[in-house]
This record gives structure tokens, sequence and C-alpha cells, in this order.
């Protein structure tokens, strides 16, 4: 049986993600942006929410819990460091626990550094990963709460997974992301490439999530920051000083 993923835009520029499993009929929210949004997808699939897996504490992405789990008497799942800050969690999870879907099975990866405790689900079976706001395709998350070491070492987990792992980022930044990607990796091919396959999208009014591990270890400045290349151009003694000097440079690229 293959895992349903429902993706909508909700908010200004978040996506939502619904994702079920048609043999048990249970039914996830990876994070509540807009509870409305949420509860009015769900049953236009004829869909029961049964769960809800946070990634991290921003409003945008819990904001939603109580009115979910008020409608839906739904369990509530949030990365522990997070917790406190997350509204009506039912179980806390960190790095190596798993949460089940029905037969699905997804492992919990830390992926702090935009918070904390920011964790990504990641479901082997489905060949498919939630990232929250640690990835972007050709960025990654502003690094709020976290340090250098701490947000590199989650990419370094998330540059673990398969190649063929679809990833599901929670908002659509992929053009601002690539005008700083091209300043960041002028010579990348593959990331040029990458750019006109967005732009196209974007024109023609598609989305540009998901992409592929695949895709982002090729054209994403940061996750390239192990190269040689991109520490010549940005220098740093190690990934961990160049992915920092990346991330600030971002920070105020305009």
């Amino acid at each position: 049986m293959t895992l349903q993923i429902h993706q909508f835009p909700c908010l200004s520029d978040n996506y939502g993600f619904l994702i079920h499993d048609p043999a048990s009929g249970e039914t996830a929210c990876i994070d509540t942006p807009d509870a409305d949004a949420y509860l009015r997808e769900a049953k236009s699939k004829g869909w029961t929410i049964t769960q809800i897996w946070n990634t991290h504490w921003h409003p945008d992405h819990a904001g939603g819990n109580e009115a979910i789990k008020a409608a839906t008497g739904c369990k509530v799942i949030a990365p522990t460091t997070d917790a406190p800050k997350i509204a009506a969690v039912d179980r806390t999870v960190s790095q190596g626990d798993t949460v089940t879907l029905g037969s699905f099975t997804a492992d919990v990866i830390d992926v702090g550094g935009h918070t904390l405790g920011h964790c990504a689900y990641h479901l082997p079976q489905a060949a498919t990963a939630f990232v929250g706001d640690a990835l972007f395709p050709l960025g990654c998350g502003r690094m709020f709460e976290g340090t250098p070491d701490q947000f590199w070492a989650s990419l370094e987990r998330l540059k673990a997974l398969p190649p063929e792992t679809t990833l599901y980022s929670a908002h659509e930044y992929t053009q601002s992301n690539a005008r700083f990607a091209i300043f960041a990796d002028p010579d990348n091919a593959a990331l040029h490439a990458y750019v006109e396959g967005v732009d196209t999208a974007r024109a023609q009014g598609h989305w540009t999530v998901p992409t592929t591990l695949g895709a982002e270890l090729a054209a994403n400045p940061f996750l390239r920051a192990d190269t040689p290349d991109m520490a010549t151009r940005w220098g740093g003694s190690s990934p961990v000083e160049t992915f920092a000097a990346l991330r600030l440079a971002k920070d105020t690229f305009r």
C-alpha cells in the first residue's frame, strides 16, 4: 500500500501536508500552520486526522494544534526540546525515536539549528522526508536559535539519507533562494540548470516543493559547504566554518 501525500498552500507562503495510510485509515498533519485549511483539506479528501507531527515550535508550524485537536481528538507529537513552546503535546520525540502511521514508520531526525529542537520525519518505506524549515530547495532555514556546528551536523544527517529521498519543505522560497545560490556558487552548472527549471515552473504557476536530496546535493550551496569549491570561495578551514560564512552572507543578501 502506498503512502498518500496531500500538499496544499496556506498562509502567505506555507505548504500544508496531510499524509494518509489507506490500510489503517490514519491521517497525520505535518505541522499545523492553518487549522481551518487542514480541517477543510482533510474533509475534502474524506480523511480523518488522527495525528499531528510537529517539526518545530514556530506559530506557522504549530499554531493550529489546539483547534485541530479539539475538532478531531488527534494525538500531537512534537520535538522534545521545542515542546514547552508547543500547544497540546501528547508525546515528545528526539533523534533516534520513531513514530508510526498505520503500517508506515518514520524515523525522527534531529535537525536543530533553525530552532534548537527542530526535527524531521523520514519515512524510508515511502522514500520521503518532511524537513520543515531545516532545508529548502536551494537553501536552508535561518539560524534563529542554534549554532553553525549544530546546524551543519543537522544538514549532515539529511545528507546521509538516500539521494532519491523526496524532501518536503514548508515554504515556497525557491526563487529567492536561487538568487543567493547563484551568487554563492556561480560556476555550478547543475545549479544553473536547476534554477532554469525553477523559473519555468514558477512562470507556469507550479510549486517547486518537493525536491529530491540528489538535486540538492548537486546544487544547494549550503549542502556543498564541505566541497573544495565552496571552501575556496567562502573560506573556512572546516565545513562548519564555510557553512557559517554562507549562512551569514545569506542573512544579509539582498
